[in-house]
């Protein structure tokens, strides 16, 4: 695997971190490629560079967080990733998941986790409970998926009022009492 240069992930990591600034200040839609290459002390060519447009960009951004999710549920080592829960890793990246959640700035954001906890809790539940109580499996994860997603957004926009590990045991209690 070849070493990728300690300057372009200084350049994509000032761009990405930009964005997330930005989108804290206003919509992402209003959002210029000119006011992204400003904050991140870089020239717009070398945004081009790395990405086809702001979208490219935002998609990109999305990915790696939710790849980093999906390592935390599903990682096979026995790395301090591994051991850490989601709410510490929301609490860790909260510029990001604070400016796609709370201010609304990325809808786009809201239905790719949506999706991607939808998959979670089908890939990682038996829903025995739940069906031997006669609900469908299909209901069990479109009731449980947009709460945990709106769960979230509630723990962002209220300043995090509980730390990760209550939110964690809270939200394990409720999971494993209709869908273990």
């Amino acid at each position: 695997m070849s070493k990728v240069d300690r300057r372009i992930l200084k350049s994509q990591e000032a761009i990405k971190k930009a964005v997330i600034e930005l989108m804290l200040e206003k919509e992402f839609d209003h959002i210029t490629m000119q006011e992204i290459s400003d904050r991140a002390n870089v020239d717009r060519k070398t945004i081009y560079h790395h990405y086809k447009d702001k979208y490219d960009l935002l998609d990109k951004l999305i990915g790696e967080h939710l790849k980093e999710l999906w390592d935390i549920c599903y990682a096979e080592s026995d790395t301090a990733k591994v051991h850490l829960t989601w709410f510490e890793y929301f609490e860790s990246k909260y510029a990001f998941f604070s400016a796609m959640l709370a201010s609304k700035g990325a809808p786009y954001f809201r239905n790719q986790f949506l999706e991607f906890v939808i998959k979670d809790i089908r890939d990682g539940w038996d829903m025995i409970e739940g069906k031997e109580s006669g609900l469908n499996e299909e209901v069990l994860v479109h009731f449980f998926a947009p709460a945990y997603v709106g769960l979230v957004e509630w723990w962002f926009t209220n300043g995090m009022p509980y730390p990760p590990r209550v939110m964690e045991e809270q939200v394990l209690i409720l999971l494993e009492k209709n869908l273990s």
